[in-house]
């Protein structure tokens, strides 16, 4: 037993294979290492052990998946009327305001992520929305964030010095020990080939909503926080030389061939 190393050993994890004598020891073994006890389909098996036992769970794993999947898609919640009429009244609102809108099918990633609501009584959005800090290689996801707040708002609890959470400031350091005026702000413009990728970059003192509109969402905004001193892949519209800044509003509102594999790849 790897657990008291007194008796003899009788179980073994089916998850991390160690040897166990009693149910106490299986116990102690699980509270220890934090052990399901559950096997991972998932782990990886050298060709050389792999086995037609191997290749049957596999494809049994697969099935499931599939199942699973197929499921999720056929929800009567996700195709409830009432879900389409949620849908529309999101992409009618914004519509409204300068905002185009678009959802994605049922069983994307993104789509079931998505908590964007609206407020009919204040008039107002509340938007799902994701952080991506890419010199420290962290995100961080927003639930109801009101359009009204403004962006270096939203950042404070992030990058600020005194404000930010001390956790959180210690993994963003390098933002946090940055000058505010080396903070910049970037979003993904969508409809574009993928060898063509461009950011907007938006304005920290104006509000979310002011830095929207006129621009392509799916789903839900993503920012980009740089900082203008370190070298990052992002190309912002009007600044690389070669193409002049572009009004979003002239921006194709359908979906072509090479978009919706950049929407595959991003859920």
């Amino acid at each position: 037993c790897e657990t008291c190393s007194k008796e003899e050993a009788k179980y073994r994890c089916p998850r991390c294979m160690k040897y166990s004598c009693s149910l106490l020891c299986v116990k102690k073994h699980k509270l220890a290492l934090s052990c399901n006890g559950v096997r991972d389909k998932t782990a990886f098996i050298s060709v050389n052990e792999f086995t037609d036992l191997n290749l049957l769970s596999d494809y049994r794993f697969l099935e499931d998946v599939g199942r699973t999947a197929d499921a999720a898609a056929r929800h009567c919640i996700m195709h409830s009327p009432a879900t389409k009429r949620l849908l529309y009244c999101l992409r009618n609102k914004a519509r409204g305001c300068n905002i185009e809108l678009k959802t994605l099918p049922v069983g994307f990633t993104k789509r079931r992520e998505n908590s964007t609501t609206f407020n009919s009584m204040e008039n107002k959005f509340y938007w799902h929305l994701k952080l991506v800090f890419p010199h420290c290689h962290a995100e961080y996801t927003l639930k109801g964030v009101p359009d009204d707040k403004t962006l270096a708002d939203i950042l404070k609890p992030y990058i600020d010095p005194v404000e930010s959470d001390p956790v959180v400031c210690q993994r963003l350091k390098i933002y946090t020990a940055s000058l505010q005026s080396d903070v910049q702000i970037l979003m993904k413009i969508e409809n574009r080939s993928r060898n063509s990728v461009r950011y907007n970059e938006l304005d920290a003192s104006r509000s979310l909503l002011d830095n929207l509109k006129g621009k392509v969402i799916i789903e839900y905004p993503t920012l980009f926080v740089v900082l203008k001193t370190l070298k990052n892949d992002m190309v912002v519209l009007g600044q690389d030389g070669s193409e002049p800044a572009e009004n979003s509003d002239s921006e194709s509102s359908s979906l072509s061939s090479v978009e919706e594999g950049e929407i595959r790849d991003s859920s």
